[in-house]
């Protein structure tokens, strides 16, 4: 069972006491495990380590059980502090800390140099500054959807605050009554480059209380002021509340105190025999060389969940219309949400916008489960990473935006979600140069391979309406980050052979398939998203002149399977598509020739070779040979080489 978080009215002497053993013994493992390794960052461990142990030790955690779903969640966003994390984990019984003194930064110990998600007591894998108080949003709104009564804590350095991520972080709480975060910063006024208040000044009271929050000002070395803050906010919690703690760099060894050098560079042997003296500790350094000789140790799971969604039935879309994708994916989701939140056990599905609901049509979900949907604002930043935070705290999180600002953006973002291993649904409908007249500030035309560069990301790329609305209906049932990339424009619901729809009520979403719209013999067009339908209208007329062409949708560009290398293997190939022609779809196929030994006869890529200009999705296309008549003059010289 859960301990009460700070439930003491204040701290024991005999506790504090405790604490102050601790602490000392903590700041030796810091020293240890930063020279054993010969890197760390032990300066700012020294300092935030009476922090994390007054946190670590009241908050509702539990070592013998440290994945409680009622736990309290505690996000520490200067990840660069792990050693001092590590210790106090390990001293509190969450941790071996002979394993992490020994471990530490090695390649063989899931002990890295910046805190990881999956390790017993770590919520969320940072190192990135300023996105800290971003996940802890992100897991105190999970808390009020879940009706959960867990608090988070997020412990974050001074100099970070200078990150305008913060400031969107702040204001985000404020609006939506996080009441349940309490954020202690580290207050040593030092970095890399010098004090913080020389290097870039933020006057972080005034703009936390600027943002509507409660600041109290203490001791960062003081257990009993730190209790006390901390408890007064648990107390009082009408809003979120800001600790101040001042802290001193290096504190407990003389010669490291207030120095930055030791930000980031650990302790020779000597010194490190210099500084345990001090302590009153043992020197026993050799001992912890020798077993990271031998030291192996596999990394901690993350943690998942099961999703359990109820999506309602697929809309299918009449041949004689032509729809956006867009639209198709806002009424989709506005089904999920209707659907889903009738019944009692199911997964919750949250909708993030940044003022974009109207060309994004996340207002049509809006419309029918407003208690769904939250405004962030002009915060891209900030959006990804509370999305990504949330849907890693059972809540199935769609997060919708123009592909420049979803992706391009927010990359840095992005990747941490990736390596958190969360559960965002992040659909993009602005995407390529179908945007159109907002012109190349706008044109996201590298989303495939910017995504490519992210090992857990999945990319669907729907060709119409009708499979966009199996995608989105498919990626809310299972776990994983999948990106959906959708264009602006309406198009052409794409039509068999006989003219009923090719993604009919019998047609069933597999992530990782492909989609043979046409069967023909030497030449072989690829193509997915908003161009697949010109492919599929240039095909149906290269055959009135007796030309047949195969036509394969890729909404899968990351993972093609094995059957579409007959319709490669000595055929004359093309790819189709409005992305840059060098990391697109192009090179998805080039992989796979590569990869499976289906070398074509020859290999023609149509797509963008740069930035293009503004104006009509149409007239663009004409411009870069993305349209009908392009594309077959394009077969024709193939076929006559």
């Amino acid at each position: 069972m859960l301990k009460k978080r700070f439930e003491d009215e204040k701290l024991s002497e005999e506790k504090v006491a405790k604490l102050k053993e601790l602490g000392r013994l903590c700041r030796g493992d810091i020293l240890k495990m930063t020279t054993v390794a010969k890197s760390g960052h032990p300066g700012g461990s020294m300092s935030s380590i009476d922090i994390y142990l007054t946190v670590f030790s009241n908050a509702a955690i539990d070592p013998k059980d440290p994945f409680n779903p009622q736990r309290d969640r505690i996000v520490v966003s200067h990840g660069h502090t792990s050693p001092g994390v590590y210790s106090a984990l390990g001293r509190l019984g969450f941790l071996d800390i002979d394993d992490v003194i020994a471990g530490f930064r090695l390649a063989k110990s899931p002990y890295e140099g910046h805190v990881t998600r999956g390790i017993p007591g770590v919520e969320w894998s940072t190192g990135n500054l300023g996105q800290g108080l971003s996940a802890a949003c992100g897991m105190a709104l999970a808390a009020k959807i879940r009706g959960e009564d867990y608090h988070v804590f997020a412990l974050m350095s001074d100099a970070e605050q200078a990150k305008g991520q913060v400031g969107e972080a702040r204001r985000f709480a404020k609006k939506y009554g996080l009441s349940n975060i309490t954020v202690i910063i580290d207050y040593n006024d030092a970095q890399i480059s010098g004090h913080m208040r020389n290097v870039m000044y933020v006057n972080i009271k005034g703009e936390y209380e600027a943002a509507g929050w409660r600041v109290i000002e203490t001791d960062g070395h003081d257990y009993s002021q730190i209790y006390n803050a901390v408890r007064y906010a648990l107390v009082n919690n009408d809003v979120p509340t800001a600790i101040l703690a001042r802290t001193i760099m290096g504190k407990g060894v003389s010669f490291m105190e207030d120095d930055v050098t030791y930000h980031g560079k650990p302790l020779s042997v000597d010194e490190c025999d210099r500084a345990l003296k001090e302590l009153g500790l043992e020197n026993d350094l050799e001992k912890y060389i020798e077993k990271r000789k031998q030291f192996d140790k596999p990394h901690f799971e993350v943690p998942t969940y099961d999703v359990k969604v109820d999506t309602g039935e697929s809309r299918i879309y009449d041949v004689s219309q032509s729809v956006a994708n867009r639209d198709a994916f806002g009424r989709a989701l506005a089904d999920i949400v209707f659907f889903n939140e009738k019944k009692k056990g199911n997964t919750p599905v949250a909708i993030l916008d940044c003022d974009l609901k109207p060309s994004t049509k996340t207002n049509m979900a809006e419309s029918v489960a407003p208690q769904s949907f939250y405004q962030v604002g002009i915060q891209e930043h900030n959006a990804a990473t509370i999305a990504g935070a949330l849907s890693a705290q059972g809540v199935v999180t769609f997060f919708s935006d123009f592909g420049v600002f979803g992706i391009d953006e927010t990359y840095n973002q992005q990747r941490l979600n990736d390596i958190n291993r969360t559960n965002v649904k992040l659909i993009v409908t602005h995407v390529g140069t179908d945007v159109g007249e907002d012109g190349k500030t706008h044109h996201c035309v590298d989303y495939t391979g910017a995504l490519r560069n992210l090992y857990h990301f999945n990319l669907v790329v729907p060709q119409d309406a009708n499979q966009t609305d199996k995608v989105i209906r498919y990626i809310a049932k299972v776990y994983g980050n999948y990106a959906v990339a959708i264009g602006r424009s309406k198009i052409p619901i794409i039509r068999k052979k006989n003219g009923e729809a090719f993604f009919d009520e019998n047609y069933k979403f597999e992530y990782g398939e492909c989609d043979l719209f046409r069967k023909g013999e030497e030449v072989t067009i690829f193509s997915y998203g908003q161009t697949a339908h010109i492919a599929v209208k240039a095909a149906d007329e290269l055959e009135k002149e007796g030309i047949k062409v195969s036509v394969i949708g890729v909404p899968c560009p990351f993972e093609l399977p094995k059957w579409i290398g007959e319709y490669i293997t000595s055929k004359h190939i093309i790819t189709f598509e409005d992305h840059n022609v060098h990391t697109g779809l192009a090179a998805s196929i080039s992989e796979f020739i590569t990869d499976n030994g289906t070398y074509p006869k020859t290999f023609d890529k149509i797509g963008l070779t740069d930035y293009t200009r503004s104006g009509t999705a149409k007239m663009l296309y004409e411009m870069e040979g993305l349209d009908v008549e392009s594309l077959k003059d394009k077969v024709r010289k193939v076929i006559n080489r």
